[in-house]
């Protein structure tokens, strides 16, 4: 579940992280009221972010012409007439897509006189399977071309699971991003409390790019996260009911939102061929292997490994709400699953929304038999696969214009 800039700081302060000072705004008058707050105590420079699950805010461009969804001012009376500009308008970026995202809520905050940008990000290491820390004294641009071009400039710092971050680890690698003095001791607060926060909120991901060395009012040099993202890992969300909360349904997609009242892993795709299948492995070569006989997946959707009668029927319908879609397969290999509760909801699914489209299905594993004698006894129209190849390249030729 990915979270907005405004609540990842909000998390990462509460651990100990600077962070500029600023409110989140859903009306161009709240956005003036802040601005005006924030430059009696003091700022002289304000920035007004609109609040999207996107990158690329900046460089962005709204659908009613507007440039740029970050943009700088020093008075209330011109961030008033950003948030006029960006609140209700639709913001595309190179991460949107062409469809682009609602504005809905603005974070106006102090702009910090920026002099150094850097990188941090806490993720987990999968080869390793530890948390890992990444610097890198190139903040502002995105770490995949960094990685790409200038691959000795990423800091690596593995961390031990059992033990959590050490300071020793923080001063190695803020001595790593060139920094000394009074930024040693706050560098190594500051990445303790972000991996602190990637650890008890159960994240996939907290990254702050840039995180900046900035210069105080009084002349002295601090480091404040000045953007900040996070994603948290949905498997443990149940533990935390306070994350949940955080949760804006209106930057997901229907589908998907309809898919997880039912418990269901589902994530549109561009293609035209639908898959209902269990396990996220076997769903992702099932993708593949529609793709290598020609044909162009609609979607990635794992029902787990004990969907029951209800879950094939609402995956169904879930499906079928895609226009796109022209074909479906359904590869089923029943391990905990039961291969005639799937048949059985594949036949009551299709009878309800009465189907039409070419429908193919591969049956394989616990109860395989009662599951194909289920299907043959419906009298519908089911193609059986009798291999995953042998289902794939059904389905491909079934919807592939002739």
């Amino acid at each position: 579940m990915n979270i907005h800039e405004y609540q990842a700081k909000h998390l990462l302060a509460q651990h100990g992280v600077a962070v500029p000072p600023g409110e989140t705004s859903d009306t161009p008058a709240a956005a003036r009221q802040i601005a005006g707050q924030l430059l009696a105590n003091g700022a002289t420079r304000l920035a007004v972010k609109s609040q999207i699950h996107a990158g690329g805010r900046g460089k962005g461009k709204f659908k009613s012409g507007f440039q740029g969804g970050v943009k700088l001012c020093t008075t209330a009376d011109q961030a008033e007439e950003y948030a006029q500009a960006m609140l209700g308008n639709v913001l595309v970026t190179k991460q949107t897509g062409p469809d682009g995202r609602l504005v809905r809520k603005l974070l106006v905050a102090l702009a910090p006189n920026i002099q150094t940008e850097l990188y941090v990000a806490v993720l987990l290491d999968r080869a390793t399977s530890c948390p890992v820390m990444m610097a890198s004294t190139e903040g502002g641009m995105d770490i995949e071309e960094v990685a790409a071009k200038t691959p000795e400039k990423i800091i690596k710092e593995r961390i031990d699971p059992t033990l959590g971050m050490m300071p020793y680890q923080g001063r190695k690698i803020g001595r790593g991003l060139g920094l000394s003095g009074d930024l040693i001791s706050q560098g190594t607060k500051l990445l303790l409390g972000v991996y602190q926060t990637w650890w008890d909120c159960d994240a996939s991901l907290v990254e702050i790019n840039p995180l900046c060395i900035v210069l105080t009012r009084e002349g002295k040099q601090a480091l404040l996260a000045v953007d900040a993202k996070m994603s948290l890992d949905d498997n443990a969300l149940y533990r935390h009911p306070n994350l949940q909360a955080l949760r804006d349904l209106g930057e997901e997609a229907p589908l998907e939102i309809e898919a997880s009242k039912y418990n269901l892993n589902y994530i549109k795709l561009d293609g035209n061929i639908a898959c209902l299948v269990n396990g996220a492995g076997l769903a992702m070569a099932t993708m593949d292997i529609i793709q290598h006989y020609g044909g162009r997946p609609a979607n990635f959707l794992d029902v787990g490994g004990g969907a029951s009668h209800d879950q094939v029927t609402a995956a169904f319908k879930i499906i079928l709400q895609d226009r796109n879609v022209k074909g479906i397969l359904v590869n089923i290999f029943g391990g905990i699953m039961d291969c005639n509760v799937i048949a059985t909801g594949i036949v009551a699914a299709v009878k309800e929304t009465g189907l039409k489209l070419p429908l193919v299905v591969r049956l394989e594993g616990n109860n395989v038999e009662a599951g194909k004698k289920t299907l043959r006894q419906s009298g519908l129209t089911i193609t059986s696969g009798d291999s995953m190849a042998d289902a794939a390249q059904k389905v491909a030729n079934a919807v592939l214009p002739r």
